[in-house]
């Protein structure tokens, strides 16, 4: 494949017709597109929570806040740790998601202990689709916690759908499924006509609503 000289208007017609960029490793400057034949997502609508996880956003213990630090997230999610000593994430992508937040159309979710920036996630949002990118934790359950208040998030908003590009046991947890790219880019039509926004009203405490509706469906 050919390195990719991209554009943050290029991303978004790229995510548009269900491709992405990656890196081969942080320290690679170049970009390749991903078309992969089966794709990861989460059906929000069969979404599942471990009682654990929700034992540990109802004590509170961290504090979860959206597009407060969206540059620390994604240097996070780049950073090397024992357990993932290669990461993805180059200068480049830094570059392009960074405008991509700015033009309204990439956003991060926070999850505080303290001052500390415990954890988190990032991803990009077109129509009612929101293609999550990357996720990582200094502390223990703050990438779930992350995920969770996201998805409570985009129900509220009117996204319906969440595509985790691939399927890892950590979010098979939570219900995440492969599907078959002709499928995939039929429900990525659907979701680029359905009128869905981010910035709609969400508290933080609207998670344990969700938490109960999920928990006892009607």
């Amino acid at each position: 494949m050919e390195p990719l000289d991209l554009t943050p208007d290029m991303l978004l017609r790229a995510y548009a017709i269900g491709v992405f960029p990656m890196a081969e490793d942080r320290d690679d400057p170049d970009l390749f597109w991903i078309d992969p034949r089966m794709r990861g997502i989460i059906d929000m609508t069969a979404f599942h929570v471990p009682k654990r996880l929700r034992r540990t956003i109802r004590s509170r213990k961290y504090r979860v806040s959206f597009d407060e630090n969206f540059e620390g997230i994604m240097d996070g999610c780049a950073e090397s740790t024992e357990r993932r000593p290669r990461t993805w994430i180059n200068d480049k992508i830094l570059t392009l998601y960074t405008s991509l937040h700015r033009m309204g159309h990439a956003h991060s979710v926070e999850v505080w202990e303290g001052d500390l920036l415990a954890g988190g996630l990032y991803g990009v949002t077109l129509g009612g689709a929101f293609f999550g990118e990357s996720m990582f934790s200094r502390r223990r359950d703050a990438s779930k916690v992350a995920l969770v208040h996201l998805v409570a998030r985009l129900k509220a908003a009117n996204f319906t759908l969440l595509d985790t590009q691939f399927v890892t046991k950590h979010l098979e947890r939570f219900g995440a499924t492969e599907v078959p790219r002709a499928d995939y880019r039929a429900m990525l039509a659907e979701a680029l006509n359905t009128h869905a926004d981010f910035f709609s009203r969400y508290r933080a405490d609207e998670v344990e609503a969700f938490l109960d509706r999920i928990a006892h469906p009607a």
